[in-house]
């Protein structure tokens, strides 16, 4: 048995087109930028620019998000290259199996599968949250055995049936197709983007220029880290860590550059683009460079409101419209997150079951569950 068997591309796409195993070809650029929106921006868009913004890098935060920005371009433009060359289903793992072989295939799958089924469960989870906080402020309350942190191992006993609740939901809605699932998408993603434009220019009005100064705030040493903690450059050239000035700004690129993951999931759908070679590159460079001016502005509105030493690390936006004596938006950035959560969980559903499709048709899980119904 050789473990390293190629299958090649021409392989891979006689396989779309066998009867059992076809999937509708509805997808439209369109299509395919909301589903990126959709699992990019989720509730770190209220909370990692002011975090970043605080600990390393100042107003000069937006300048990070643009670096992470480049940084993940470059890896998109390589997505967008292979989804169109292979318009399959399966993203990194069609891909490793036509270039490097069966057993990295699988492995990148069952990476790829555990990735997308445990993100989901954790940003449900998170979804769970954001509820409570919305239920609150609206004079509602779940109850505790019910709710976010519910488990039979903890404290409070119960089970996080809201988390569960939206899972076995959103698993129904894919059953039901992908244009079903991607009109939902549609629906909160516009819903999502409308809140967080509504919060940005909302925020304007309470933005002081002289918090912008100084723009990169001058370099200050950190404490050092040791073991598996420390940083490559730390390790290697036994430098003092700092935060601020244009270290911190590279810094930071680092740590926002995990608000932009989700886009590579738009590959998962190659097989159901109309026209993959053209969809594919438009669906993930147009949702990246959306989301790249939305976290900008985000970050741009936030460091404006508050000066960037008194911003919190957590539910950062929020606590600036508290500083300025504006509760209320608490209620509309807490209904946005359970909105961006919401297509975060979806889409990750739908990228994990395109994967596992594409697996089972490759006989790598059981080949029955690769049966499309008519």
């Amino acid at each position: 048995m050789d473990l390293l068997r190629t299958k090649s591309i021409e392989q891979s796409i006689a396989d779309t087109d066998e009867p059992e195993f076809r999937l509708k070809k509805s997808l439209s650029a369109l299509d395919l930028t909301v589903f990126g929106v959709g699992v990019v921006i989720g509730a770190g868009i209220f909370t990692v620019a002011g975090r970043a913004a605080h600990t390393l890098a100042g107003p000069s935060v937006v300048l990070s998000f643009v670096l992470a920005a480049i940084c993940c371009a470059l890896a998109a433009m390589c997505y967008a290259e292979f989804a169109s060359t292979v318009p399959v289903s399966g993203s990194a793992y069609t891909f490793s199996y036509a270039s490097l072989g069966e057993f990295f295939a699988w492995v990148i799958g069952w990476d790829l599968i555990l990735e997308m089924f445990l993100g989901a469960s954790v940003v449900a989870q998170g979804w769970s949250a954001y509820l409570g906080v919305l239920a609150e402020r609206l004079g509602l309350t779940i109850p505790a055995a019910i709710g976010y942190g519910a488990s039979p191992f903890t404290a409070t006993k119960g089970i996080d049936l809201m988390a569960m609740l939206l899972v076995l939901v959103l698993g129904v809605l894919v059953l039901l197709g992908i244009k079903e699932s991607m009109r939902v998408n549609l629906a909160l993603v516009s819903l999502k983007l409308f809140i967080v434009i509504f919060v940005i220019v909302a925020g304007i009005g309470f933005v002081n220029t002289a918090n912008y100064t100084p723009f990169i705030p001058p370099a200050a040493p950190t404490e050092a880290s040791t073991g598996w903690k420390a940083s490559l450059i730390q390790t290697l050239f036994s430098a003092t860590p700092t935060a601020f000035g244009a270290g911190g700004i590279v810094t930071a690129a680092a740590l926002v550059f995990f608000a932009y993951i989700g886009f590579d999931v738009v590959a998962t759908t190659a097989e159901e683009a109309r026209n993959p070679k053209r969809d594919i590159p438009i669906g993930i460079i147009a949702s990246l460079t959306i989301c790249t001016i939305l976290y900008c502005a985000v970050a741009l509105v936030v460091t404006g409101m508050v000066p960037y030493d008194e911003l919190t690390s957590s539910a950062s936006l929020a606590n600036a419209f508290a500083y300025h004596n504006q509760p209320w938006m608490a209620t509309l950035i807490a209904a946005g997150a359970v909105a961006g959560l919401t297509t975060v969980v979806l889409t990750l559903l739908v990228g994990a079951t395109r994967l596992m499709f594409a697996m089972s048709r490759d006989h790598l899980l059981p080949a029955g569950w690769a049966r499309v119904d008519p």
